[in-house]
């Protein structure tokens, strides 16, 4: 079902302090580790020989591009600094469970007095590797079983089957990612899989059969994604009670669409940044490829990120987004934006704002919502350096809305529309870090701008997702 939240299938990496010796702690002699620098940096080498060791069914024409830019060392520091990154990079493909680097003076006839030999020990990953996890995506949690197939034919492919099991979702895919040699972000991916969904503030039961393909590649400063995805949705009502309006939707309908996503991320950190900025803007067009679903849709997100005095980090996102409906049939219940929630518009409840029918919520074609954060560390500072940091309090004003237009009527009347009946909170809260993917929320809220029809979470509101207002 067609929301503004989106969901993860990635596992949580989880993140604890690192316990050991400071670096602060140790008192080293600061004029000799300069000279000592300062003798490696003015030595000149050359880097003559680079092996790799450990290699079974990697091939390694491959594996070139990664360690190309050893041999443009010209000093030891260098060296010793290329070869940690092109370690960083053999890692980043994801067929080695371990990648050691050995720098030795360079041995044999043709050996020179300043040649050098690199060597990267590798150990790969095993044929077929198996995982369970938990996950967490927008206020539900999930079982997951996935089985993976890494470096399928020697090239980094990477084959997955991944089955999941969640309080409101139940899925299984197949996927098979294949990167460019030497460019890892450039890459293409196909993906075969069915979705079962349960979407209670619709009173609805969404299932999706599917495949898509997608192409992600780097420009500038910016990533982008081109995606083709034909989708079999079948609708069906979730309760005896649902509305009219959602049982008229209910039946198959084909979905096959084009869309395009371009990412620009300056952000430290996707969870909880304390600097930088972040701009998604996507669209998707359906119906010019088969199916009888026909729109184009757009919607972006925006956000600033700025550190202030104390430790404390002053934020700001705007979301927005339109669905444009092609030809005389009207949007799909499926393909429509929702707001509200603990990840959206807090002090509301789940996707309960905007037009609605007999307590059924049906979703807009055009939707804005902003907010504006001040994250601050817990008063005290208890456990500062460990777990503590994981933990941030914050106080929020959030605001938005949500409807349909008549597009006859103009840009004029469509802002009018906008701001009218606008609905906003404001609050405080704890907010917890788990990971780099995903975020718990516990806030108080006080909703304001309430309308006929809007549920609210007058109070204690937890959340939990990827993707936060």
């Amino acid at each position: 079902m067609g929301t503004v939240h989106a969901r993860s299938l990635d596992p949580l990496p989880m993140q604890g302090p690192e316990l050991g010796v400071h670096a602060d702690d140790i008192e080293t002699p600061e004029m000799e580790q300069e000279s000592k620098q300062e003798v490696l940096e003015n030595k000149d080498v050359i880097v003559q020989h680079v092996h790799i060791d450990g290699l079974g069914r990697t091939k390694e024409d491959c594996l070139t591009y990664e360690i190309a830019g050893v041999f443009r060392a010209k000093n030891l520091i260098d060296v010793m600094k290329r070869a940690h990154e092109a370690r960083q990079k053999l890692l980043r493909l994801g067929i080695f469970r371990q990648v050691e680097v050995v720098i030795d003076t360079s041995q044999g006839v043709d050996a020179l007095p300043n040649g050098l030999d690199v060597t990267f020990e590798v150990t790969e990953l095993r044929r077929m590797t198996g995982s369970y996890n938990t996950m967490v995506g927008n206020n539900e949690g999930s079982m997951v079983l996935g089985l993976k197939l890494p470096n399928v034919f020697g090239r980094a492919e990477k084959l997955t089957f991944q089955f999941s099991y969640g309080t409101k979702e139940t899925s299984y895919g197949l996927s098979f990612f294949k990167p460019q040699p030497g460019h890892f972000e450039r890459n293409f991916a196909v993906n075969f899989y069915k979705v079962t969904g349960q979407f209670p503030w619709s009173s609805l039961r969404e299932t999706d059969r599917g495949v898509s393909t997608e192409f992600s590649f780097p420009l500038w400063k910016t990533n982008h994604t081109l995606k083709w995805e034909g989708v079999w949705r079948e609708l069906g009502c979730l309760a005896r009670t649902a509305s009219f309006a959602v049982r008229e939707e209910s039946g198959h309908s084909l979905k096959s669409s084009l869309s395009h996503a371009m990412v620009i991320d300056t952000r430290n950190s996707p969870i909880l940044p304390r600097r930088g900025a972040l701009l998604k803007i996507n669209q998707e067009l359906a119906g010019y490829t088969g199916g009888d679903a026909s729109f184009l849709k757009e919607d972006f997100e925006l956000q600033f990120n700025k550190r202030l005095f104390w430790d404390s980090v002053l934020s700001a996102s705007l979301w927005g987004g339109c669905l444009l409906p092609i030809g005389d049939k009207p949007t799909c219940i499926a393909d429509r934006f929702y707001l509200g929630g603990p990840t959206s518009v807090r002090g509301f409840s789940m996707y309960s704002i905007g037009p609605q029918s007999e307590g059924d919520y049906l979703g807009g074609e055009v939707y804005w919502a902003g907010a504006v954060h001040l994250y601050t560390p817990l008063p005290f500072r208890p456990g500062k350096g460990g777990f503590g940091d994981l933990f941030r309090t914050h106080f929020f004003l959030n605001a938005g809305n949500l409807c349909n237009l008549n597009y006859g009527d103009g840009p004029r009347a469509h802002l009018s529309k906008l701001a009218e009946c606008i609905r906003w909170s404001y609050g405080a809260g704890i907010v917890l870090r788990l990971g780099n993917i995903a975020r718990l929320e516990l806030n108080y809220c006080i909703p304001m701008g309430v309308q006929s029809g809007d549920r609210i979470c007058d109070g204690v509101q937890f959340g939990a997702g990827i993707r936060f207002l």
